[in-house]
C-alpha cells in the first residue's frame, strides 16, 4: 500500500503584485514579469486573491504552473459571485463555472480553494449544508480541498463547526484581526490568515509572535490544537485518533503589507 506524503507547511502571503514590495522584497531592477518567479523561491505558497474578483484565463494558469518550483503551491479564492448571495444553495452553476476556467491548468500545484464571506452573511444551518455539499470532493481526477472563510459571529457555534467536521472542509483561521476567530479543526489540513503584521516591526510581527506562529504551525502538522487560539466548539482530543498529521497553509495577509513577504520569510526560517 503506497503511504501517504509526509504533510507540510507551506507559508506565504496574498498575491505577488504590489508596487511598495518592489525595492523592499523584490531587487531593484527586477522586471515585473519576473516577480512570481522570485517570490516562488522564497516563499512556499501564494493565495491568488485575483480569482475573486473574476474569472482568469487558462494561459494564466498554466504560466503561474511553469514559472514556479516543484513543491510549491498555490490557493485560491474562490470567486465573490459564488459566495456573496442570498441564497448559497443556489450557488451550483457558478462553482462548476469556476472550476472550468482553467485552474486545473496549476495541476499539482493546485492547493485548498478558499470561500470567503462577507461579513454581513450570517450561518443559515440549511443553507450553509446545501452550499457544502455543492462543494466538490475532486474534479477530472484530481482532489481538490476546500476550506470556508466566514466573517460572522453568528458562525461562532458548534452547529457550524460540526457541518464543516462532516464535509471535510477547512474553517479558515483568522488571526489578528478583527474577524471571529475559529481555530477549531475540521478537515485534514489547515489554513490560516495572520493579519497583524505591523510597520514597527522589521519582520512584520516581533521574534516572539513569530515563534509561537511557527510552533502552531508545527503542532498543527502533527495533529494537534495550536494553544492560545478561540474555538467554537469543544476541544477534540490531541492529537485526533484518526489523524496523524496536517498539511498547513498560513497566509501572512493585510495588516502592514509591505512586510508581509518578510514575515513568511522568517517563518519559514523558523519552521
Amino acid at each position: 500500500m503506497q503511504k501517504d506524503a509526509p504533510s507540510k507547511i507551506r507559508i506565504g502571503i496574498g498575491g505577488w503584485t504590489y508596487a511598495p514590495w518592489r525595492g523592499a522584497f523584490y531587487p531593484e531592477g527586477l522586471a515585473q514579469k519576473r516577480e512570481l518567479e522570485y517570490a516562488s523561491r522564497k516563499l512556499t505558497s501564494i493565495e491568488i486573491n485575483g480569482t475573486y474578483y473574476g474569472s482568469q484565463k487558462p494561459e494564466s494558469f498554466a504560466k503561474w504552473h511553469d514559472e514556479t518550483p516543484d513543491g510549491f503551491v498555490f490557493s485560491l479564492k474562490g470567486p465573490r459571485f459564488t459566495t456573496n448571495r442570498r441564497v448559497l444553495a443556489e450557488a451550483g452553476e457558478s462553482i462548476e463555472r469556476f472550476f472550468k476556467s482553467g485552474v486545473l491548468e496549476l495541476k499539482d500545484k493546485l492547493g485548498p480553494i478558499n470561500w470567503q464571506f462577507a461579513t454581513t452573511k450570517r450561518f443559515d444551518p440549511d443553507d450553509f449544508e446545501a452550499f457544502l455539499k455543492l462543494l466538490p470532493k475532486s474534479v477530472d481526477g484530481r482532489p481538490i480541498r476546500h476550506a470556508v472563510e466566514v466573517r460572522h459571529d453568528s458562525f461562532r457555534t458548534p452547529n457550524f463547526v460540526a457541518l464543516a467536521r462532516e464535509y471535510g472542509v477547512g474553517v479558515v483561521i483568522a488571526a489578528d484581526s478583527k474577524y471571529p476567530q475559529i481555530a477549531d479543526l475540521t478537515a485534514r489540513f489547515v489554513y490560516a490568515r495572520i493579519m497583524g503584521a505591523t510597520e514597527a516591526e522589521a519582520l512584520g510581527y516581533a521574534d516572539d509572535a513569530l515563534d509561537l506562529w511557527a510552533a502552531r504551525a508545527r503542532m498543527w502538522r502533527e495533529g494537534g490544537l495550536a494553544q492560545g487560539l478561540e474555538t467554537a466548539a469543544a476541544p477534540q482530543p490531541q492529537p485526533q485518533p484518526d489523524v496523524q498529521e496536517r498539511d498547513v497553509f498560513l497566509f501572512v495577509i493585510s495588516g502592514f503589507k509591505q512586510r508581509n513577504p518578510a514575515a513568511a520569510m522568517a517563518l519559514i526560517e523558523r519552521i
